[in-house]
């Protein structure tokens, strides 16, 4: 048992380790990967907006005064 742990954590080692990769990427790769971290990240940011705004507005509505009708 101990022998393949040791075997699966060398082999998991192995296949993470960084490698050198001699290839070209091109500009059109590096700006579509950079939007879609920017798109990830603005997802990310607008669901957290409105997740608190929600609440937040549902607290605002209660606070407001109603009105009464006509006074006098």
């Amino acid at each position: 048992m101990k022998k393949f742990v040791v075997l699966m954590l060398a082999l998991a080692t192995v296949t993470v380790a960084p490698s050198a990769a001699f290839a070209y990427v091109g500009p059109g790769l590096g700006v579509g990967a950079v939007t879609a971290v920017l798109g990830v990240v603005a997802a990310l940011l607008m669901a957290i907006v409105a997740l608190a705004w929600y609440p937040l507005k549902r607290l605002l509505r209660r606070r407001k005064p109603t009105a009464t009708g006509p006074q006098g």
